[in-house]
């Protein structure tokens, strides 16, 4: 594998000295970028996108030679387990991702088995393999999965949901059957993620998109568990290199302590925590990464820039911060706003490492 040519990303979320803060962007190879759209009508549908390794290489590096970005991120979905335990995965036009076969039943859990990463989710990590070879060590690449709580609401939904009524009710009715559910998820992202370190991924990231719906006693057992349990089972060293571990939960700003506890590298934070206070929460255990919100990139340039300011004097000197958005790049961004808000992360951030 080649040799690195920018690792700021590796070494801020392992909180080592850097020049200047690093960014990449969550959702940054999708639908605010032409280039992804074409590719991805090439490809007849979104799942045929991520099942072509070459295809989904082209989208991964694609936001790269636009923006002056210090990490890509492998181009996939979280629901790529279910969907290899045979949940029938498939998405429905201005609907999101559904499920033929919900899990709802003992029977269904029962039945449900360990996807093996180079047989049934091999056309991942032949993602990852040509994202890494044709990346060239340009910049580091992220490997990632949905948190085993996330995985099991679109499982138990049968689809995307506003109110969690089926899997908050399987929480509350039947919590031993949701245990054994998490249980297998869980035992499927540890392999997975190590799959994917494996094949070429510097990084893992564990997206709990749905974490945050959860009272805290509910979160602790149903998500955060899990999610130590996988980072407890992962390989945090390969290639000659510490492979650091992201865990965010969207709507976990509150839980800060307990998140760090669980062993990650870095804390994943959205746009309704305070950067400064959370950097003030964690001290110097972890790193963070974070937070602007994404709506701000429909602002003016100069709003934008005074936004990045802001986030990275509420973060202060020093490293251990990687500067996102709160959560994924909306579709209808102008990709000028985009390099504003890179560029401006890049110059204005220099001042806090020296």
């Amino acid at each position: 594998m080649s040799e690195l040519q920018n690792d700021r990303f590796l070494r801020a979320l392992l909180r080592e000295p850097v020049d200047c803060t690093p960014i990449w962007i969550m959702r940054q190879a999708g639908r605010y970028l032409p280039e992804y759209r074409a590719t991805r009508e090439k490809a007849g549908d979104f799942m045929s996108l991520c099942k072509n390794a070459d295809l989904a290489c082209e989208v991964t590096l694609q936001p790269l030679e636009r923006f002056d970005l210090d990490a890509a991120i492998l181009f996939s979905d979280i629901l790529t387990i279910p969907d290899a335990m045979g949940l029938g995965l498939y998405f429905s036009a201005g609907e999101g991702p559904r499920f033929e076969n919900p899990v709802r039943s003992k029977a269904d859990v029962d039945k449900i088995g360990i996807p093996d990463p180079e047989g049934e989710l091999q056309y991942v990590m032949n993602a990852v393999r040509t994202i890494r070879r044709d990346l060239n060590g340009r910049v580091p690449l992220i490997g990632f999965s949905g948190s085993p709580w996330t995985l099991a609401t679109y499982m138990i939904e049968g689809s995307g949901t506003k109110d969690f009524a089926k899997s908050k009710g399987m929480m509350f009715e039947q919590p031993a059957l949701l245990h054994k559910l998490l249980e297998k998820l869980a035992d499927s992202v540890t392999s997975y993620l190590n799959a994917q370190i494996m094949a070429g991924a510097q990084t893992a990231m564990i997206f709990d998109t749905w974490g945050g719906v959860l009272t805290p006693r509910d979160y602790k057992e149903f998500s955060l568990r899990y999610m130590q349990r996988i980072i407890d089972g992962l390989i945090r060293k390969h290639d000659g290199r510490k492979v650091p571990v992201v865990l965010f939960t969207k709507g976990g700003g509150c839980w800060l302590e307990d998140i760090a506890a669980a062993g990650p590298d870095a804390a994943g934070l959205d746009w309704t925590t305070d950067i400064a206070e959370a950097r003030k929460c964690v001290g110097d255990k972890i790193a963070l990464q974070g937070n602007m919100d994404p709506s701000i990139l429909y602002a003016s340039p100069e709003r934008i820039q005074e936004e990045v300011k802001m986030i990275l004097d509420g973060y202060g000197k020093g490293s251990g911060h990687v500067f996102n958005l709160g959560h994924g790049i909306h579709q209808h961004v102008d990709p000028d706003n985009v390099k504003v808000l890179v560029d401006a992360v890049h110059e204005y951030s220099q001042a806090y490492h020296n």
